[in-house]
C-alpha cells in the first residue's frame, strides 16, 4: 500500500508500474516496407516499461513535487543568487520566431535573431561599464575559461607568456581551475582581517611572470572589495591584467562601472543576475565583456551591423576561437534580454533591494549565530556555526533542520575562510514576510541546538527522505543505476 502523507509519498520506478501493451502513443501508419531486424539484434531490445500516458504524467508531475524550487519556496544559496524566474522571460523564449529558429538558417531569416543578440551584448557591455563582449560562454565556468584564455592571448601577443594567476581567498571556488585549465598556476592571496584584499597582499605577489588577477567583487563573504582600485593599478604597472568574475553581479547592478574600477575582463551568470533558469532548470549563459584593447581576442563569430544588417564574421585572427557550438544557448538570452527591457531603467533597483534583504537577515540573525564579519554587507552575508558547536550542532544539522521548515538551505562550508560557514544570499524577489519567516526558523533552530541537540542532528524529520549516509555514497557510491 502506498504510504501517503500530503504530497509527500513513495513513488514507484517507472519498471514497478504498469502492464505489458500498455502505452502512450498511437504509431502513425507505416510508410515504408516491412524488413526484419538484423539477427544480432533480435531478442536485444532495451526494457523500457510500459506505461499508459496518465500513468507517465502523474510519476514526473509527482517527482517534481519532492523538489525544492524558486518557484515553491525561497532558494537562499549564496554566491549562486537563486532569484525568482519571471514568467514573462518564459513567454518571451516560447514565441515561434524563437524557439523553433534554427541554428542554420541563413542571416537573411535571421535579421531579428541577431538583432536580440548585438542588443544584449550592447546592453551588457552598458551595464558593466566595459566596451565589448560576447555572449557565446555556456555558463559562468566557460566565462572563465574565456577570460583566461584572452588573458593568455593578450600576454602571448605581447612576446612575454606567463604563467602564474593571483586569486584571493574570497574569490569565487571555480576560479583556480579555469587558471588550471589554461595553464596558469593558482597563486593564492589572503584576505585582510576585514575580510577583503589588501593592496600589499597582493603587491608581495605580483611579478612578471604573474598574468594578473582574478577577483570576485563583492567577494564570497558579500564584502565590497574596497581597494579594488589600488589593486588593479598595482597589476597593471607590472603588465598584468584584471579579471572580475561576475558571479555577484546581482549587487552592484547600476551601482558600479566596472571599467572604472580597472577590469579588463568580466564574464556574467544569465542564470544568476539576469533571472533565467538555474541548474537543472535549463542550460547556462556566461557572456564574458572586455575592454576595447582586449576585443580582438573575443570567440568567434561575431554579431556584426554592416548598416541596417546584421551579420556573424569570424575574420578575427586574434580570437580565441569558438567556445559553443553556434552561438550560445540562445533561449537564455533570450530570456535575458527580456528581463533588462521589462526593468529598463529599474535595473539598478535589483541590487538596491538585494542587499537590503540580506542586511535585514544579518541584523535578525546576528544574535543567533556567530557573524565572522560584523559590518554591513551586499548581497549575501556569512554566518558559522561557531556558537552551536558546543552543543554538537553543526551547520550540515542547521542546514538539514531547514528542510523542516519550508526553505532550501544555503550554501554551506563556503568560503573555506569562514569554519562551518553558513553562506545566505536572499535575491531581491523575498518578500519581507518571507525573510521573517526564515529568520524566525532559523532562530528556532538555534535554540533546539541548545535545548534538543540529539533531535536536531537528525534532521530532517519531515521531509521525503530523511537523513542520508553521505560518507557511504561518496565511499561507494551505486553507479548501476
Amino acid at each position: 500500500m502506498m504510504d501517503a502523507h500530503a504530497l509527500l509519498f513513495e513513488e514507484p520506478l517507472l519498471w514497478e508500474m504498469g502492464a505489458p501493451g500498455r502505452s502512450a502513443f498511437s504509431m502513425p501508419e507505416r510508410d515504408v516496407p516491412e524488413h526484419p531486424l538484423e539477427p544480432a539484434l533480435v531478442g536485444d531490445y532495451p526494457d523500457f516499461p510500459d506505461l499508459s500516458e496518465p500513468e507517465i504524467v502523474r510519476h514526473y508531475t509527482r517527482l517534481s513535487q519532492w523538489n525544492m524550487s524558486v518557484d515553491t519556496t525561497m532558494y537562499p544559496l549564496g554566491s549562486c543568487t537563486m532569484k525568482y524566474n519571471p514568467k514573462t522571460n518564459e513567454r518571451q523564449a516560447a514565441l515561434p520566431g524563437i524557439a523553433r529558429a534554427h541554428p542554420l538558417l541563413p542571416t537573411e531569416l535571421s535579421q531579428g535573431l541577431l538583432r536580440l543578440m548585438f542588443e544584449l551584448e550592447r546592453l551588457l557591455a552598458e551595464i558593466t561599464g566595459l566596451d565589448a563582449g560576447s555572449l557565446q560562454p555556456a555558463a559562468g565556468a566557460q566565462g572563465e575559461l574565456a577570460g583566461m584564455l584572452i588573458f593568455y592571448a593578450h600576454h602571448a601577443d605581447q612576446g612575454r607568456p606567463r604563467t602564474k594567476i593571483l586569486i584571493p581567498d574570497t574569490a569565487h571556488g571555480t576560479n583556480p581551475a579555469s587558471a588550471a585549465l589554461c595553464g596558469f598556476t593558482a597563486v593564492a592571496v589572503p584576505s585582510g582581517p576585514e575580510g577583503i584584499l589588501e593592496p600589499d597582499a597582493v603587491a608581495a605577489r605580483m611579478d612578471d611572470d604573474t598574468a594578473g588577477i582574478m577577483v570576485t567583487n563583492p567577494n564570497t563573504l558579500g564584502l565590497f572589495e574596497t581597494h579594488i582600485r589600488q589593486v588593479a593599478d598595482l597589476v597593471h604597472a607590472k603588465g598584468g591584467l584584471v579579471y572580475a568574475d561576475g558571479a555577484n553581479m546581482n549587487a552592484v547592478l547600476g551601482q558600479v562601472h566596472m571599467g572604472a574600477m580597472g577590469v579588463d575582463v568580466l564574464h556574467l551568470n544569465l542564470h544568476k543576475t539576469f533571472s533565467t533558469p538555474h541548474g537543472g532548470g535549463g542550460p547556462g549563459a556566461g557572456p564574458v565583456c572586455v575592454t576595447q584593447a582586449l576585443a580582438r581576442y573575443l570567440p568567434v563569430p561575431r554579431v556584426l551591423k554592416v548598416d541596417d544588417h546584421f551579420t556573424l564574421g569570424s575574420d578575427f585572427p586574434q580570437s580565441i576561437g569558438k567556445l559553443h557550438a553556434f552561438y550560445g544557448n540562445f533561449g537564455i538570452l533570450a530570456r535575458a534580454y527580456s528581463y533588462i527591457l521589462s526593468l529598463g531603467a529599474d535595473l539598478p533597483r535589483v541590487s538596491q533591494l538585494a542587499v537590503l534583504n540580506a542586511n535585514y537577515l544579518r541584523a535578525g540573525l546576528r544574535n543567533h549565530y556567530h557573524l565572522p564579519y560584523d559590518r554591513p554587507c551586499m548581497h549575501e552575508c556569512v554566518f558559522s556555526d561557531k556558537h552551536q558547536l558546543p552543543h554538537k550542532v553543526t551547520t550540515l544539522d542547521i542546514a538539514k533542520r531547514l528542510i523542516d521548515y519550508g526553505f532550501h538551505p544555503p550554501t554551506i562550508y563556503f568560503p573555506l575562510v569562514v569554519p562551518g560557514a553558513l553562506m545566505i544570499e536572499p535575491t531581491e524577489t523575498e518578500t519581507k514576510e518571507t525573510l521573517d519567516r526564515f529568520i524566525a526558523a532559523l532562530v528556532s533552530i538555534a535554540r533546539e541546538a541548545e535545548t534538543d541537540p540529539e533531535r536536531l542532528r537528525q534532521a530532517p524529520l519531515r521531509a521525503q527522505r530523511r537523513r542520508l549516509d553521505e560518507v557511504q555514497a561518496a565511499r561507494k557510491p551505486c553507479l548501476t543505476g
